[in-house]
């Protein structure tokens, strides 16, 4: 007899159905790809590690997933996530360790941290562009900029060191963190610069380093704030460069002059916190005092000279020598020179010291009219021109000084190169001294016999003379009778034609013969004629009356015109022209 199984009834049979149904969508909910599970190891079989997760078949973790730290052995539980539930190969279900324990972290990051919150971490490597650290296992990216606040060469020192550090930017999809330490060092020093400015007061004397050298200070680190020291304030001397004075990273001590609160600006003074030596300026070196001291800088108007430590006096270009002109200091003086100096004034109040170099000296002119009396003889070199008259060195330093009246006694030179040369030696007398002035007069024409002392008896008013033209003018021509005698034949005087031109008539270096019709010794003039040569011996008698300031009794006409009429007009032709009419180089044509 066959055994008949028993029956569900219909309407059990299909409650049963819904509930499997159930069962398997809560099941396909739990093993989703990405679902973190928790796991049992079941066995290791190499390097495969078999895990249960409640499913219908086991998954498989890699056993290097576990790390060297982890003894993994059968009902060894942990959290896996699962990749893909039956891999295509084996059809069995991929799991993953390590990113459960990467996803665990990461949402523990988020739970614990924030954009702006400040995280502990360890900084584990070097990157490009910045270091990797370890915040709670979760690795954090720290760029090179955000390490310190001052720019960091070399990162390898920062390797295994554990820093606070500020979060500044979380991102979810890249499941990416970037910290800073730098913010919170800033944020440290902004605090503590905060109350150290409060607390700084004008004249205390505080402690710091030397941060940064500049060309006109530098900064001072007094620990939370950076304070200017200006080289004005570094030394109560002359200071070229900061440098000289401090060094980098020196510890001072320097005074607090000055604290903007508002700008955060402090100005320190490191000469403050020492004995100001120009208090007692005027005691240590009283006016005309003389002292040793060293040539510590050179411009171009003078030299300044230490005279003690911090002190400095100037030497004025005027006061280096009682007879030299120097033009710049650097033309007799070195940096480092040590010389011997005279005060001449103080000023302490603007820390000012006027010194002398030729005060330490005797003054050759306070003696110079004992050498060079009125009327001696001297003789020196022509050392330079000017248009007034010619410098002449009598000895060093000392010169006299020809003016170009006195160059000549029968010319009258434009300049004084028509009649000295540079460097000739020449004798002249001494026509006046001014000690006071340094001034030394001479004359160059009183040293020789003057030419005019016979000039009437050798040129008498009627005698005929010989000589060159040696210049022409419009209103005539001068004619060399000797060495620097000229006379004056004018134009009137040339021809008995009408002449237009001189240069037409005579020419420079031609011999001509004329007649003396004037000689005026005080005005040292000579007027010819050269028209006058061929007068008869009456004419000539009535031309030598004419010149005494006479005229002929009885003189008597001669041709068309009298010899009287001729030779009156003459002497006023001649003043006119020799007279009136006072000759200019540019006026004539000379050798």
């Amino acid at each position: 007899m066959a055994i008949r199984k028993p029956t569900m009834p219909a309407e059990k049979s299909s409650v049963f159905a819904d509930f499997l149904k159930a069962q398997a969508s809560s099941q396909d909910q739990q093993f989703k790809p990405g679902s973190i599970i928790e796991g049992t190891v079941s066995s290791v079989k190499g390097d495969d590690v078999f895990v249960d997760i409640g499913y219908k078949s086991e998954g498989v973790v890699a056993l290097e997933e576990f790390g060297k730290d982890v003894e993994v052995k059968q009902g060894l539980k942990f959290q896996v996530m699962l990749q893909q539930l039956e891999d295509d190969k084996t059809g069995m279900v991929r799991l993953s360790k390590k990113a459960a324990d990467d996803q665990i972290r990461w949402q523990k990051v988020q739970e614990q941290y924030e954009e702006g919150c400040v995280a502990k971490g360890t900084i584990r490597s070097a990157v490009r562009g910045g270091l990797l650290v370890d915040v709670d296992g979760v690795e954090a990216f720290l760029p090179g900029s955000q390490v310190d606040v001052t720019p960091v060469r070399d990162l390898t020192p920062y390797i295994g060191q554990e820093f606070d550090f500020k979060v500044i930017k979380i991102d979810n999809n890249r499941k990416n963190i970037i910290v800073s330490r730098r913010e919170l060092i800033e944020g440290t020093m902004a605090e503590k610069k905060a109350a150290l400015l409060a607390s700084l007061q004008k004249g205390e004397i505080r402690k710091g380093r030397v941060k940064n050298i500049t060309d006109f200070g530098a900064f001072i680190d007094l620990d939370g704030i950076d304070g200017l020291l200006h080289i004005t304030d570094m030394s109560w001397g002359r200071i070229k460069n900061p440098r000289d004075v401090v060094k980098d990273n020196e510890e001072l001590e320097v005074m607090v002059l000055d604290v903007d609160r508002e700008k955060e600006r402090v100005s320190l003074g490191l000469k403050q916190t020492k004995e100001n030596p120009w208090a007692t300026i005027t005691e240590q070196f009283p006016v005309n005092s003389r002292v040793k001291g060293k040539v510590v800088n050179l411009a171009a108007y003078g030299a300044f000279v230490e005279i003690a430590p911090g002190i400095e006096g100037l030497v004025h270009i005027s006061e280096f020598s009682w007879t030299k002109h120097v033009a710049r200091a650097s033309d007799m003086l070195n940096v480092g020179d040590e010389i011997m100096v005279q005060v001449l004034s103080v000023d302490a109040e603007n820390h000012k010291i006027a010194l002398g170099i030729r005060q330490t000296q005797e003054n050759p002119w306070d003696s110079v009219t004992d050498r060079y009396p009125v009327g001696s003889r001297v003789k020196g070199k022509v050392r330079n021109f000017t248009t007034y008259g010619a410098f002449v060195e009598l000895e060093e330093g000392i010169d006299g000084m020809i003016h170009v009246t006195d160059l000549s006694w029968t010319r009258r030179p434009a300049h004084p190169s028509e009649c000295l040369k540079k460097g000739e030696e020449v004798e002249a007398i001494v026509l006046d001294v001014n000690a006071k002035e340094q001034r030394i007069s001479l004359g160059l024409k009183q040293a020789q016999t003057d030419p005019w002392a016979d000039i009437a008896s050798k040129y008498a008013v009627g005698s005929i003379v010989k000589g060159k033209v040696s210049k022409t003018a419009s209103f005539g021509a001068f004619v060399e009778l000797e060495d620097g005698v000229d006379g004056l034949v004018h134009i009137s005087q040339i021809s008995d034609q009408r002449i237009e031109k001189v240069k037409d008539a005579l020419q420079i270096g031609q011999e001509v013969e004329a007649r003396v019709v004037k000689v005026d010794r005080g005005e040292r003039r000579i007027g010819l004629s050269i028209k006058a040569v061929g007068m008869s011996e009456d004419e000539v008698k009535e031309l030598e009356a004419e010149a005494a300031g006479t005229t002929a009794a009885g003189a008597t006409s001669s041709g068309p015109s009298g010899a009287g009429e001729q030779f009156g007009s003459l002497g006023a032709a001649f003043d006119d022209a020799f007279g009136s009419v006072e000759w200019q180089p540019g006026e004539a044509e000379t050798k």
